[in-house]
């Protein structure tokens, strides 16, 4: 895997020149020394508790072998130069395998601190032991820090790189997911997706068109496991950007998603079982375009929705309703279509249709026997009403 050059926080200058006797003894004490360091880490550092089983204690021990190898061939040489790559190589990927397993950076570098302190007390212990003299007991202190600067270094870079390739490809896979279901693609695809994006599927989820300039905002404020597509969606006006919303299915939850999105000029969808949120984002996409102000909840506007969904049948139900007027003088026509909308939307109370219309009652009465007598027995057959109804709201 390519990744990116670590550079190093300390250049390692000093030369121990540890004798090879001093080495081979503490080459066979490595694995206790890597087990003491291990298990000295797992007790001090939380995020480690329990890390000692498994793959990752293997992995973790495999590790620090490594680390102190490499240390060993650092400490015997007799010049400033020697090869480090297979021990920064391995640091740096412990580093990325942290990152998958969720531990931060700092618990990383605690677990370095700890597990050089423990390392050199147990090294220095057996270099006494053989012999080492205090001046280059020092340089061997100081070669042990110098090293670990390196290593911790590196695996900060692969902790990095991890995180950064990690939320890369989820973002984009979060993205595909979004796509997916906006298109209505088959369950079967949208669920592998889902699953590709490490992404819990809700029960519910809730379309939202907004302009593209308020959605940092929105965002602020809604779930977490929001979705948000950035690939052109069909039928998004431009300038604007869909989100889909986990949640708001119980009438409690859908007024606090419009609480959160106060001040934005957002046009809400209807909560949806999460594999059908196209229907969602259609039923936004239609609310847009009513030409309505601010937030706009599409559950407050279901009727108009209903009229607006084919405007060339409702004009052509209009047209059939009110060809009976055609004959009439444009004014009186206007007046007797003002009088039938009312008529009709008020079920034939007078009063109330004298009062929506600012005329007298009697005016009213008169309006209406008109409309007898130009429509007859058809103001009370039930499908003419409704026509009319559908045809004048």
């Amino acid at each position: 895997m390519v990744h990116r050059t670590v550079r190093p926080a300390t250049q390692i200058q000093t030369v121990v020149g540890l004798d090879p006797v001093v080495a081979d003894a503490l080459r066979s004490r490595l694995a206790e020394v890597a087990d003491a360091a291990v298990l000295r880490i797992i007790e001090e550092v939380p995020s480690y508790a329990g890390a000692w089983s498994g793959r990752m204690g293997e992995v973790i021990r495999n590790a620090v072998q490594l680390a102190l190898g490499g240390f060993l061939t650092l400490a015997t040489r007799q010049d400033a130069e020697a090869p480090k790559a297979p021990a920064i190589e391995g640091a740096y990927q412990l580093g990325r395998g942290e990152a998958r397993a969720g531990r931060t950076v700092e618990a990383l570098l605690s677990a370095y601190r700890i597990g050089a302190r423990a390392s050199w007390r147990e090294m220095a212990d057996v270099a006494v032991d053989a012999g080492v003299d205090s001046g280059q007991l020092a340089r061997f202190a100081e070669l042990v820090f110098a090293y670990i600067d390196e290593l911790s270094a590196a695996s900060v870079a692969g902790h990095t790189d991890e995180l950064e390739s990690t939320g890369r490809v989820r973002q984009r896979n979060l993205e595909r997911l979004a796509r997916a279901l906006l298109t209505g693609a088959p369950a079967d695809a949208v669920n592998a997706a889902a699953e590709r994006a490490d992404w819990e599927p809700p029960g519910a989820l809730t379309a939202i068109v907004l302009p593209e300039s308020q959605v940092s905002h929105a965002l602020t404020a809604l779930d977490q496991r929001t979705l948000q597509p950035t690939e052109d969606i069909p039928g998004l006006p431009d300038g604007h950007a869909c989100l889909l919303v986990p949640g708001a299915g119980s009438a409690t939850a859908r007024r606090t998603l419009l609480q959160a999105l106060r001040g934005t000029e957002a046009v809400v969808g209807p909560s949806t079982p999460w594999l059908e949120a196209s229907g969602s984002y259609r039923r936004a996409l239609r609310c847009s375009v009513l030409g309505l102000d601010g937030l706009v909840d599409s559950d407050e506007h279901l009727a108009a929705l209903v009229l607006s969904a084919d405007g060339d049948a409702r004009a052509d139900l209009r047209a059939r309703v009110l060809a009976p007027l055609a004959d009439l003088r444009p004014s009186t026509a206007e007046k007797l279509t003002d009088t039938l909308r009312s008529w009709l939307l008020h079920h034939g109370r007078r009063d109330a249709v004298a009062e929506e219309l600012f005329v007298h009652a009697q005016t009213v009465r008169y309006r209406v026997g008109q409309l007898r007598e130009v429509y007859g027995d058809r103001l009370e057959d039930p499908a003419f009403v409704l026509d009319a109804t559908l045809a004048l709201a």
